[in-house]
């Protein structure tokens, strides 16, 4: 089977719109959350608020301002759930079934960190029988609220500390008797599976191969064009076993087909995918139908959160520094990408001060070889102006680390127009 030509433009575009960040923006709506989950799959959730909680800055970066509290009524009404997608997310309650068939494995298999879990466990039954009884009775509750029996301590080693009833939910979550239900705050809600899902108690697992076709296509196209390795790092990361033999059947199938990118220096190595269903995007790429948009990017952004593919890619370097010492930090504690078109032009190092709703932008740092114009500057100062209102800062202050060129934007349209 002949093999579809990409430039690396034209893989970076796909790249860029197949995760929404390229034409009309999403519709701003509960409804619109749904259609953009269906394209990006997972919604990466994470704690920190620096500027703004992930799962908040990926959804503004698509739709622009909406509503916060969409995601809690979406988790309610149970459209979506909490699981483990390339990391803990929420996803379509609709997708469930893909990601059932890998929960419990760590009590299956046999590897010495099962036994580990699996021995606790047993000498934790009360503490396990008190958390499910309670959930029965009375859930969703907090972990605060299902303190039980004296529990024998989890050893922690360095990853995994915290109460002996955090650490029970945790493994009944993997098990699949438990789940996380909606949030307060940063506090989790729990409850029983089965009473929160009955529609899929008593479902029949679906077979390992299914599952990994469906999943590979999907990661597939919210890639737009991947290698197997990318797809292997996307969406349910790592659980995709055989994935070369279905592959290679869906290729057989014409469903997938072989991809080749290529650049000035010739192919790129590899063998690269592309769903027979993005063919139409890859066309109206190819024919100059490309609405570029300059926004900044969670750091934990499904466009970025494979770290050789941005690179390769968008020959763009990034890592998150949050756990990196500040002395030896090279942008800072929280850093922002800013994606201009099909490329990252710069980053940037921001915190919101809550108590007094000042946004401080302590410095953006522009790429090397990169626009870094007035023009480019009025771009970028009102995407960091929507960004201020959208997180309800009440003003921006510019540190002494911003290109001369876009200053003048920044202070006429953030400092001054906020």
């Amino acid at each position: 089977m002949q093999s579809i030509i990409l430039t690396s433009t034209e893989a970076r575009r796909l790249a860029v719109a197949a995760q929404g960040l390229e034409g009309p923006r999403a519709t701003a709506s509960k409804t619109g959350i749904v259609e953009l989950f269906r394209q990006i799959n997972c919604l990466q959730i994470d704690p920190i608020r620096a500027v703004e909680r992930t799962q908040l800055l990926v959804l503004w970066s698509r739709m622009g301002a909406f509503d916060p509290t969409w995601l809690d009524d979406l988790l309610e009404e149970r459209e979506i759930i909490e699981a483990w997608a390339h990391a803990a997310s929420f996803v379509l309650t609709e997708d469930y079934p893909l990601l059932r068939r890998w929960i419990g494995r760590a009590f299956t298999n046999s590897s010495e960190w099962s036994e580990r879990i699996r021995g606790w466990m047993a000498l934790n039954a009360e503490l396990e029988a008190h958390i499910l009884a309670r959930l029965g009775e009375d859930g969703p509750l907090p972990a605060k609220a299902l303190a039980g029996p004296e529990a024998v301590p989890w050893e922690s080693l360095g990853w995994t500390g915290g109460s002996a009833v955090s650490r029970m939910l945790d493994f009944l979550d993997r098990k699949g008797l438990v789940m996380t239900v909606g949030r307060r705050g940063n506090q989790k809600l729990w409850h029983l599976r089965d009473a929160w899902l009955p529609e899929w108690v008593d479902t029949a697992l679906p077979a390992e191969e299914e599952v990994v076709r469906e999943a590979c296509q999907r990661s597939l196209k919210a890639l737009g064009a991947a290698s197997q390795k990318q797809i292997n790092e996307h969406f349910m990361r790592k659980r995709y076993p055989n994935l070369g033999e279905r592959l290679k059947e869906l290729v057989e199938e014409g469903v997938v087909l072989p991809a080749q990118v290529v650049d000035e220096e010739g192919p790129w190595d590899d063998d690269w995918y592309i769903h027979r269903d993005t063919l139409p995007q890859l066309a109206s790429i190819q024919a100059g139908e490309w609405a570029p948009r300059t926004v900044f990017l969670s750091p934990f952004d499904n466009l970025i959160c494979d770290r050789e593919r941005t690179e390769q890619l968008f020959d763009f370097y990034y890592r998150i520094e949050i756990y990196v010492p500040k002395g030896k930090r090279e942008y800072g504690y929280y850093v922002m990408p800013l994606l201009h078109g099909d490329r990252f032009i710069g980053r940037m190092d921001s915190k919101l001060e809550r108590k007094t709703g000042i946004y401080h932008i302590h410095a953006l740092y522009p790429e090397e070889d990169e626009r870094n114009d007035a023009q480019t500057g009025a771009a970028v100062a009102e995407s960091l102006r929507e960004l201020a209102q959208f997180i309800g800062a009440k003003g921006v202050e510019l540190g002494d680390r911003i290109p001369a060129a876009w200053r003048t934007a920044l202070d006429k349209e953030v400092t001054q127009g906020l």
